[in-house]
C-alpha cells in the first residue's frame, strides 16, 4: 500500500497522542518550573539512495517519544515520492525510547528517497540543584531500567571498579548528586577529544577504559559518563541528537545552524532523588577546550564557565532523537548481525548491504534546520 497523505496523518496523530509510560517518564519532572520562552524550528531530513533498481529500505530518527518540560514535537511529515512505490511509517522501539521514520521500496522501484518535516519546540534547561524537591523519586523498577548495562555500556567489571575508585574519597554518607558531580568531574579531568574520531563515535567503554584510552568524541565521552554512573547505581543516560541552531552563549563551536547534517550531539543526563533527571555534558566541555579559538587552556575563562553551566542546564539549540541503545532496526535483513548500539544518524540498506551512515557523500542524506516563528 502506498503511503498516502490521509495514512500519514493519522500515523503522525498516532504518534503524537501517546499515552504515558507511567513511573518511568516521571523523569520528566524537574525540582523547579521552567519558565525561558519556547523557540521553534523546522528541520528537514532528505535521504536519495544511489542504489540500482530493487528494494532497499531507510531509517531516519525522529524526535523524543514523549515531550518534556524543554522539547517538545509540534508535528512530523513524512513526504515519498510516490513513483518510487514506497511504504513510510513511524515505529516505536517495543520500549518506546526510540522512533523513527522507517520507508521500504519494493523490487520494482527505480528510485529510492524520502523526506520528513518536522518542526519541534526548545526551551532553555536550567536545573536549581539548590532547591531540592522531596517529592521527586524514582521507583525501583525505573531504577533497574535506568542502571542497567548494554552492550557497550557495561556496568561491571572495569567499569565498576574505576566508578569506585572515582567515589572513594568522598564522604560515606555522600549522596548521588555528589557521586555524580565527582563523576562528572573525573570525565572532564581525564578524557579528550579526539578530531580523527569518525562521526560522534563509538561509545565502547570498556575497550576505552582497559586500553586507557579516553579520547574520543561525544558518544564515548558521555558513555563513560553514563556507565560509571550507572555501575554505582544511580540511573543515567545517554541523550541522542542533534544541534538545530548556533549557540548564543558564545561559543562557535557549540551550534550549527542551516545545513546540519554532520550536527548530531550526544548528551547526557542522570536522576538523583530530589531533583529529577540532571542535564550534564562533559564531552561539550572538552569541546570545547579542543576547539574554541582554535584550542583553549583547562583554567582559561571560558572553560571554567562551560564547565560550571553544563553540570545541570542544557542550551537548547539541540534537538533529542532518543535514549535507546542495541537497537535492531525493523525489517533490517541483517538481523541480529545488523543491530546497532544507538540510533543518531540515517540508516539505509539496499540488496548490496547496509550503507556508512558515517558517509553522507555516497549514503546521500541532507539534514537541513531553520528557526520559526
Amino acid at each position: 500500500m502506498i503511503f498516502s497523505r490521509r495514512t500519514a496523518i493519522k500515523s503522525i496523530l498516532a504518534s503524537l497522542s501517546l499515552p504515558s509510560i507511567g513511573s518511568i517518564e516521571n523523569a520528566f519532572a524537574q525540582s523547579n518550573s521552567n519558565t525561558s520562552e519556547w523557540v521553534s524550528y523546522e528541520i528537514t531530513t532528505e535521504i536519495s539512495l544511489d542504489t540500482p533498481q530493487g528494494a532497499a529500505e531507510s531509517w531516519i530518527p525522529l524526535p523524543l517519544v514523549l515531550d518534556t518540560d524543554y522539547f517538545k514535537t509540534v508535528s512530523i511529515k513524512p513526504e515519498t515520492n510516490f513513483e518510487s512505490k514506497s511504504i513510510s511509517k513511524i515505529y516505536q522501539t517495543p520500549d518506546r525510547q526510540a522512533r523513527m521514520l522507517w520507508t521500504q521500496w519494493d523490487n520494482s522501484s527505480n528510485t529510492h528517497s524520502v523526506k520528513v518535516i518536522t518542526i519541534i519546540s526548545t526551551r532553555e534547561r536550567h536545573l536549581d540543584l539548590d532547591k531540592p524537591n522531596p517529592a521527586l523519586k524514582l521507583s525501583k523498577i525505573d531504577r533497574q531500567f535506568w542502571t542497567k548495562g548494554t552492550a557497550l555500556l557495561p556496568t561491571n567489571g572495569i567499569v565498576l571498579a574505576k566508578a569506585l575508585e572515582i567515589i572513594n574519597p568522598l564522604p560515606k554518607n555522600a549522596n548521588e548528586l555528589q557521586k555524580a558531580k565527582a563523576v562528572y568531574d573525573w570525565v572532564v579531568d581525564n578524557t579528550h577529544r579526539d578530531p580523527k574520531t569518525r562521526g560522534c563515535g563509538v561509545g565502547d567503554v570498556k575497550l576505552m577504559l582497559e586500553t586507557d584510552n579516553l579520547g574520543g568524541k561525544c558518544a564515548d565521552i558521555n558513555a563513560v559518563y553514563v556507565a560509571l554512573v550507572r555501575s554505582i547505581g544511580i540511573p543515567a543516560r545517554d541523550v541522542y541528537g542533534i544541534r538545530v541552531a548556533d549557540s548564543e552563549r558564545g561559543y562557535k563551536s557549540l551550534g550549527r545552524s542551516n545545513d546540519i547534517t554532520k550536527a548530531q550531539h550526544c548528551r547526557a543526563e542522570f536522576y538523583a532523588n530530589g531533583y529529577g533527571w540532571v542535564p550534564v555534558d562533559p564531552a561539550d566541555v572538552r569541546k570545547v577546550i579542543l576547539e574554541e579559538s582554535g584550542g583553549l587552556p583547562v583554567n582559561d575563562v571560558k572553560v571554567v564557565a562551560i564547565r560550571e553551566y553544563l553540570w545541570g542546564n542544557w542550551e537548547m539549540n539541540w534537538m533529542p532523537y532518543n535514549y535507546d541503545h542495541d537497537i535492531m532496526l525493523p525489517g533490517s535483513k541483517l538481523g541480529k548481525s545488523g543491530v546497532i548500539g544507538f540510533l543518531m544518524y540515517p540508516q539505509a540498506e539496499a540488496q548490496e548491504g547496509r550503507f556508512d551512515s558515517l558517509d553522507p557523500e555516497n549514503f546521500k542524506y541532507k539534514i537541513t534546520s531553520r528557526k520559526i516563528g
